[in-house]
């Protein structure tokens, strides 16, 4: 069976919500029900043996008991209830109960997971629609073992899942889905000037993104960096506000053998949950325009209490975005002298505020810094929940020697194709030859048809209007 029946497989047991549940609402069953098969497959061969060493522990278990079932499980979670999902099927009328016994017996970096799927709910809930054993019983048909499916493969499967049903709820995909060849573009572009280092041995590279939703950049810089070079020790980071999402994304490290709890939960601003970590890698695509007033207060307090040895010395933009707030967060985690990010904003923080506001200071402070190397306009309606026009950002602070005090400007509006079938607002995309020819005209660094360079001071001596076109 190749990866596409894999998938499809998954994919039609949805067929069996049809009616109790709205399309949309799809996802929140299949996924988590996917996870919880794999890891499933994965523990059964140890299932006995961690059962038998349990015995001998007393509850709550200890920091190094837990670490000893970890070993004996021979994965990074265990499951020390009674059963497995297939002896689930022997007590039909006790189902409900059993599951939850089940799924009570992962490790707590499994049932945390489970939590922000907010799961149990849809156990209640496909049990009073009688459809708990038929969906179980689907999922027993489907073997997802590291014997026939690998790790790498297993992740592959996840993510057609993720994109296949983000796309079907695609009024909302867009906070937590950025569309894949996006992705492709930035990571291309934010590795291009390092290919040389990467290719060493010992390389050591982190990569983290502060709005990660389910997990789309990080999975495809992975994936790039570990063709570019197998040997390279790449660790991924990520937080996420959201807990459907932020689920997803933790499932998804797991599933692929990452370490997942390099993901926290909650919001980067207030509860930075990697301060004081630094990385080399940055990748974004911050929800665009979202208003930063809930966590107003503290960011305020950061800047007047703490300038520039926090994160919003530079400034703060007006109270209805906060993607330039972003923006800031991952420039205060760079690496001195070894990082680059790529991040997708909107209009915005490139042409609002006049000389003196607090978006104006930040790009003044970016632009000083010698951190800017190219803004490149895309083509609109390129994603699923808004047909604006972004603009892929890219900074460093280690710019080639041709590079300093040079700003390059990249239009890439007319770089699409028209889709076969929109996805909400997304009708245009990027093909394999459009991000070629988009990384190439980053990396020549020449003036042409669609690259301009300027030098730094052309953005600060005097007030530039760029409109779209860039050029």
């Amino acid at each position: 069976m190749n990866f596409s029946d894999k998938v499809s497989l998954i994919w039609n047991t949805a067929e069996l919500l049809r009616g109790d549940y709205k399309q949309s609402d799809y996802g929140k069953v299949i996924l988590p029900l996917t996870v919880i098969r794999r890891l499933d497959c994965v523990l059964e061969p140890t299932k006995d043996a961690v059962l038998e060493k349990y015995k001998t522990m007393q509850e709550p278990l200890t920091l190094f008991n837990q670490r000893i079932l970890y070993r004996v499980a021979n994965a990074p979670f265990y499951n020390v209830s009674p059963f497995t999902l297939k002896s689930l099927k022997n007590y039909p009328n006790l189902l409900a109960d059993n599951f939850r016994t089940y799924l009570n017996g992962f490790s707590e970096n499994v049932r945390e997971i489970l939590r922000h799927f907010d799961f149990d709910v849809h156990i209640q809930r496909l049990s009073e629609s009688n459809l708990l054993y038929l969906v179980l019983d689907e999922f027993l048909k489907i073997n997802l073992h590291p014997d026939v499916v690998s790790n790498i493969e297993m992740g592959y499967i996840f993510e057609e899942l993720i994109r296949r049903f983000s796309e079907q709820s695609n009024e909302t995909a867009g906070e937590h889905f950025t569309p894949r060849e996006v992705i492709k573009l930035m990571v291309n572009i934010l590795f291009d000037a390092d290919k040389e280092a990467l290719t060493g041995e010992k390389v050591v590279r982190k990569i983290y993104d502060p709005a990660c939703g389910t997990g789309g950049m990080l999975a495809v810089a992975h994936e790039y960096l570990r063709k570019l070079n197998p040997t390279m020790n790449i660790e991924v980071f990520g937080q996420e506000l959201n807990p459907e999402s932020y689920a997803i994304c933790k499932a998804d490290m797991l599933i692929k053998g990452l370490n997942a709890s390099n993901i926290k939960f909650g919001n980067s601003f207030t509860q930075d949950g990697l301060e004081n970590e630094q990385f080399h890698y940055f990748l974004s695509n911050p929800p665009f325009g979202v208003d930063w007033k809930k966590v107003q207060k503290e960011i305020e307090k950061e800047h007047k209490e703490l300038g520039y040895s926090g994160r919003f010395g530079a400034g703060l933009p007006r109270v209805s975005d906060g993607s330039l707030l972003f923006l800031q967060h991952m420039i205060s985690k760079m690496k001195p002298g070894e990082s680059r990010i790529a991040i997708v904003l909107n209009g915005s923080p490139l042409f609002t505020g006049g000389a003196g506001s607090g978006e104006s200071e930040i790009r003044r402070w970016i632009i000083e810094n010698d951190w800017l190397e190219a803004i490149i306009a895309l083509p609109t309606d390129l994603f699923y929940n808004t047909g604006i026009a972004t603009y892929v950002w890219i900074l460093s602070n280690h710019k080639s020697p041709e590079r300093q005090g040079k700003i390059q400007l990249i239009n890439a509006v007319d770089f699409y194709q028209k889709m076969r079938k929109s996805l909400g607002n997304k009708r245009n995309e990027l093909t394999e030859e459009h991000i070629q020819k988009i990384v190439e005209l980053y990396s020549f660094f020449e003036e042409n048809e669609y690259s301009k360079i300027f030098d730094n001071e052309d953005f600060g001596y005097r007030r530039i209007t760029i409109e779209r076109p860039l050029l």
